[in-house]
């Protein structure tokens, strides 16, 4: 009975330090993993950290990059009855057309009608408030261009909603014209009593 007794508590105790052996060995294979792991998950929060603070350095360098903010300057800017225009961009598009755009700031104080901006034309009366007078002068080609319409008179054209511009605010427009011919690039944007913005064509993408 000894001797049954001494080898099952030999076989026991082998049994344990085998699994506390085992236990061991998982633990530092637990280890190491959840290090490797941990490794790479700090290894990737590290990168996604880095990359971070370099989008944050990429949008902090922007600004920086002023140089570049001197492009997005208006090519020219006229006031008139505290009304402020602004031509931004005067682009030759495909298809012989040019579309110029830019923004109208009201700071007269009270609302603004875009009365006299709609032209004079019978047929542009559908158009209501909007860009529909606007015309482009050739000095050099001595043409005139206006905006350009379907049948019915529809102009391709900025509409201004509620028929103008509140007071204090911004608001963007477009009108689009033939293009004059090629190498006449320097051409005058008028519209209703604005006086006349000189302004240069450049080519679209």
């Amino acid at each position: 009975m000894r001797l049954r007794r001494t080898s099952t508590s030999r076989r026991a105790m082998t049994a344990v330090a085998l699994l506390t052996a085992l236990a061991f060995s998982l633990a530092g294979c637990g280890g190491s993993g959840g290090g490797g792991g941990g490794g790479d998950g700090s290894g990737g929060g590290k990168p996604s950290a880095s990359s971070g603070a370099q989008a944050a350095g990429g949008a902090g360098s922007r600004p920086s990059a002023s140089p570049s903010a001197s492009a997005s300057q208006p090519l020219a800017t006229v006031t008139g009855n505290g009304v402020t225009l602004a031509v931004t961009s005067a682009r030759r598009d495909q298809g012989g057309f040019v579309t110029v755009s830019g923004t109208v700031t009201n700071n007269s104080g009270k609302f603004w009608i875009a009365a006299d901006w709609k032209g004079d034309e019978r047929e542009l009366s559908v158009n209501g408030a909007s860009l529909a007078g606007a015309s482009l002068v050739d000095a050099q080609g001595k043409k005139k261009y206006l905006v350009l319409r379907d049948t019915q008179g529809h102009c391709l054209c900025t509409k201004f909603d509620g028929g103008g511009v509140q007071a204090g605010q911004t608001t963007d427009w477009y009108a689009q014209f033939p293009a004059p011919p090629q190498g006449s690039d320097k051409v005058t944007f008028q519209v209703g009593a604005m006086p006349p913005a000189s302004i240069q064509l450049t080519e679209g993408g």
